[in-house]
């Protein structure tokens, strides 16, 4: 009777409402202009101020408050894990879906290229220190030749594109963002393709 009665009056909007304001955390981080670092270091504070809050509790012996405070955390951290999994494709959908007309202007802008090379700016990146700078360019493929890269979502040499590339993802037809190994540029000198690949980070934090 005093387990089910403790079920009933469990305040089951506070773990969703936590998932909710996570959501609403990785969104909007999804199109700030910040270090994929400062991201972490959030969700590693908000972890550790939950815990903390748990293991005062616990050494109280508020059974409920430990309760409430077990189902937010565990709400705060599926949340965050299915956001930073798929984070990469959040933001490029979240940033394109707001500011997709200033970005195709400038793309646009762009000269034509005598070699081939598709139109293209620099759409997002992110690095640490001692791991190195990654970089995602957003590329105008008026044939929409990338649209079998992008679906495939293999690694490959593709028309227009001047280095081998782990990752191609389509915003809208003949746009794409694609992803480059790490320390790899498009035309920047002493940054050659080929030379120093990098698997696909497993992790995919946000811009600089």
């Amino acid at each position: 009777m005093e387990t089910n009665s403790g079920l009933k009056r469990f305040n089951w909007r506070l773990p969703f409402c936590t998932a909710a304001v996570t959501l609403a955390i990785c969104l909007l981080d999804a199109l700030a202009e910040t270090d994929g670092i400062l991201y972490l270091l959030l969700l590693l504070s908000i972890s550790l101020l939950f815990v903390s809050s748990l293991v005062i509790f616990a050494i109280m012996k508020r059974a409920r408050l430990c309760l409430a405070l077990m189902s937010m955390l565990a709400a705060f951290w599926l949340t965050s894990f299915v956001m930073v999994k798929n984070r990469y494709a959040i933001r490029n959908n979240a940033r394109w879906s707001l500011r997709s007309h200033r970005y195709k202007a400038e793309v646009l802008a762009r000269p034509e290229t005598a070699n081939g090379e598709l139109k293209h700016v620099e759409w997002d990146g992110w690095g640490f220190p001692g791991a190195g700078d990654t970089t995602v360019y957003l590329v105008f493929d008026p044939a929409n030749s990338l649209a079998t890269a992008a679906k495939s979502h293999h690694p490959g040499q593709f028309s227009g594109i001047p280095c081998k590339v782990p990752l191609v993802s389509s915003l809208e037809s003949r746009w794409y963002a694609v992803l480059f190994y790490t320390d790899e540029r498009w035309g920047k000198a002493h940054f050659d393709c080929g030379v120093a690949d990098y698997p696909l980070p497993s992790m995919l934090p946000a811009s600089r």
